[in-house]
């Protein structure tokens, strides 16, 4: 099989991921922009990671919120957090990301990271020759239900790059279960924080490193 296309996911696959806690104080900071100081640790939590539409505006009900407002705010201010920790270094790309240059194939990015998150690091860590297109979530409740394993920013990327035969890059199951939605074939890679995991689903290729991309689409 050969491609002439290839996605990827971005954290943990171009660039490192971003502390937990450093997530989770950007929530609690985004709560207490709407003057809630002391909000319930399990919704600070629910509202860090995974959050659905029904658990923002059952969390937003309970502090008298409009949820539309605070979900903008909260990706802003996400966003503003995980800019931070890329311009202290804590955030880097892995060493592996300029080897694209001379892979042979369009390329693209599909995150389930906001947008804004995604353009400033492909621009901060000066990747922007590397990928002709790239996507992530609009700072809408909408948008949530549009992460992976939705394939929906998916087959935006593969429309805008006109793609015949491509591959999707990811180190989570919702990734490969992204590529099978959109019919496309998958690659897990095993970063440092994937070596030794079990999955539970079948990716066309499983890799060690961006590097092995130059013999599976050549091949």
């Amino acid at each position: 099989m050969t491609y002439d296309t290839v996605v990827f996911d971005n954290d943990g696959v171009l660039v490192g991921r971003t502390d937990f806690d450093v997530l989770r104080e950007a929530t609690r900071e985004t709560f207490e922009q709407f003057d809630v100081t002391d909000p319930d640790a399990d919704h600070v939590d629910d509202m860090t990671v995974g959050a659905t539409p029904e658990q923002v505006d059952r969390i937003c009900n309970t502090y008298d919120l409009d949820p539309e407002t605070f979900w903008r705010k909260r990706d802003a201010t996400m966003s503003r957090a995980q800019q931070e920790e890329a311009r202290a270094g804590r955030k880097a790309l892995y060493d592996d990301v300029h080897a694209l240059a001379d892979l042979d194939v369009a390329r693209g990015i599909v995150s389930s990271n906001q947008h804004e998150t995604v353009e400033f690091l492909v621009d901060h860590h000066e990747v922007t020759h590397l990928f002709d297109t790239y996507y992530g979530r609009e700072p809408i409740i909408e948008s949530l239900d549009r992460r992976k394993p939705d394939p929906h920013y998916l087959e935006r990327a593969l429309s805008d790059l006109d793609a015949d035969s491509a591959l999707f890059v990811g180190d989570n199951e919702s990734d490969i279960w992204a590529a099978e939605n959109a019919g496309i074939d998958s690659a897990f890679i095993r970063r440092p924080h994937r070596t030794d995991w079990d999955l539970n689903c079948w990716p066309t290729w499983d890799i060690d490193s961006l590097d092995d991309l130059h013999d599976i689409c050549t091949a």
